[in-house]
């Protein structure tokens, strides 16, 4: 099994492609740290045993992991390679049958507005995130303001900030005017 990898904007976190589904059709999911993963994924369980490992994203075609600041990719890198070759050849399922994304509360008065601002992440911004290893996921909205975490290798990436405000911002301002501004949330 040949797993590519590639760098990530944000040095601590690379992106491995194993050359076949992660999590296939179902939303990518952020283990932002080890004691969060408690059975929901069997891969992230195995990731997370490495010792040098922060971080695990699971995406649709692609795993992210963050290192320690202080760990060496030269060394940690092989360690991540044989940890998911042995697990995607033991067949093994990826993600729990009941792992489901949690759903932002909206007021019916804005549910317009969500749905177009759902629709420009979902078309223009999360496939681009989604290159450097990462996700940006709707967290909410309210008064104008809508709220966004970064995931993945964008969780922490020196750019992230800049990607929300002149970016992201930005866009939804200039296609929803009812957006004023855009926060990110720390999950």
């Amino acid at each position: 099994m040949l797993i590519e990898t590639e760098d990530t904007p944000n040095p601590a976190t690379l992106k491995f492609l194993p050359g076949r589904d992660v999590t296939g059709d179902r939303d990518p999911v952020d283990f932002a740290e080890a004691g969060i993963v408690a059975g929901r994924s069997a891969l992230a369980d195995a990731l997370f045993a490495l010792a040098d490992v922060r971080r695990v994203f699971l995406g649709s075609d692609f795993v992210s992991v963050t290192k320690d600041d202080a760990a060496d990719w030269a060394t940690l890198r092989p360690q991540i390679l044989v940890t998911l070759t042995d697990f995607f050849r033991a067949g093994k399922q990826v993600l729990a049958a009941d792992i489901a994304a949690p759903e932002a509360v909206i007021s019916p008065e804005d549910a317009d507005i969500v749905a177009r601002v759902k629709e420009l992440l979902d078309t223009r911004v999360r496939p681009a995130v989604a290159s450097d290893g990462g996700d940006i996921v709707f967290r909410g909205y309210r008064e104008g303001v809508v709220y966004l975490s970064m995931q993945g290798a964008c969780s922490g990436c020196p750019s992230s900030r800049a990607t929300l405000r002149h970016g992201v911002e930005n866009m939804l301002r200039h296609y929803v005017p009812e957006v004023s501004a855009v926060e990110p949330v720390e999950e």
